[in-house]
């Protein structure tokens, strides 16, 4: 007498509104990092900040010796000055000598010497207003500012120290940390996938930053950190098929570096899609590909060959083919569940943990972190 059916444990396919996205990763990239160097010639006098502060724009950094830039200003307003002068004489016989030639007491001679001194004059002011200028310039140069609100790194010229004698001398970096960028790379499906999410939207290229992004780091859990996507290359890298896409986020509280390894959420398509959702410990494969068993209404288990998507929080995957909401999948794992076998089915539901709801990713481990990318 053959045994009695086992009893085993079926549900069906949970149908819900999920976004689809991709889990790619990336690297933090500094939104701007400039080398600050020396570009006149002279001794430090002064470090008018901590290594590795943060700092804002137009604060003095670095203090190059002034005496001498101060002095070549002083001598080009005296040489100003005394260009000036000349030509007010210049002008003024130049003015008399034009009335002395209408009432023909001038000669054309004395006419025309005139006219070329007034404009040897002008000439002269003129080059002393350029030699000012440089000089002024220069005198500039003596306070080394910082040119945007960032962080400066360790500085590599003490006080004391010549500087800018032969090369323009780096006295130290600052780098821009809000916002930040994330570069990562895109295959070339899923950049027309966004690209079409646009123009269904009836929005440009240059309107990239309404697509939002998501990113994590290594030892955080999903994907705090919010921002947008920013750029998309024009052209494809040859050697991977990829191409490279950036995103900026705000970093309010410098909690992403530049270099950082990162896992970014890029969402695909035009928004919440109806799916069916499926435990993915109940998916076997083979050589076939993958498959669920399931109970027909014979109450005999079978397989059925399934198309997959992306795997959501809570070890929850998404199926693309395959299966409906009528299918009666095995959630038992017990040997009971054998294809052609008959079974007595216990009906119970499958359980979508909230964060699967707005279709969030689970953080996967993370390989070691790149290098980060040379600016």
């Amino acid at each position: 007498m053959p045994p009695p059916p086992g009893e085993i444990s079926v549900a069906n396919p949970v149908q819900q509104a999920v976004q689809p996205f991709e889990t790619l990763t990336g690297n933090t990239v500094a939104f701007a990092s400039v080398d600050l160097v020396a570009r006149v010639e002279g001794f430090l006098t002064s470090i008018n900040y901590v290594d590795g502060a943060l700092v804002k724009k137009g604060d003095l950094l670095f203090q190059i010796e002034q005496t001498m830039y101060k002095a070549k200003v002083k001598e080009g307003e005296a040489q100003l000055d005394g260009a000036k002068a000349q030509l007010v004489n210049a002008e003024a016989e130049f003015t008399r000598q034009e009335t002395l030639l209408r009432q023909n007491v001038s000669a054309q001679n004395t006419f025309d010497q005139a006219k070329a001194k007034r404009d040897s004059a002008r000439a002269n002011v003129e080059n002393a207003e350029g030699n000012l200028i440089i000089a002024q310039t220069n005198l500039g140069y003596t306070t080394v500012t910082a040119p945007f609100d960032g962080v400066v790194t360790k500085h590599l010229i003490s006080v004391g120290e010549l500087v800018g004698a032969s090369t323009a001398t780096k006295l130290a970096t600052i780098v821009q940390l809000d916002p930040i960028y994330v570069d990562f790379n895109m295959s070339e499906q899923d950049v027309l996938r966004i690209r079409e999410n646009l123009a269904n939207r009836r929005l440009t290229v240059e309107e990239l930053s309404k697509v939002p992004l998501s990113i994590g780091l290594m030892n955080e859990e999903g994907f705090p950190h919010e921002g947008n996507l920013n750029y998309v290359s024009p052209e494809i890298d040859a050697n991977t098929g990829t191409i490279l896409v950036r995103g900026l986020f705000k970093n309010p509280n410098r909690d992403l570096l530049p270099g950082f390894f990162t896992r970014i959420k890029v969402p695909l398509g035009l928004g919440p899609q109806q799916v069916l959702l499926i435990p993915n410990r109940i998916i076997a494969e083979d050589q076939a590909g993958k498959y669920v068993l399931a109970v027909n209404k014979d109450d005999v288990v079978e397989q059925k060959r399934i198309t997959t998507g992306q795997l959501l929080v809570g070890g929850i995957r998404v199926v693309e083919k395959g299966l409906t909401t009528d299918d009666r999948v095995v959630l038992s794992t017990t040997g009971k569940a054998i294809p052609g076998a008959k079974v007595v089915p216990k009906q119970t539901t499958i359980e979508i943990p909230a964060a699967d709801k707005a279709g969030t990713a689970p953080a996967p481990t993370a390989p070691s972190a790149p290098a980060a990318p040379k600016k």
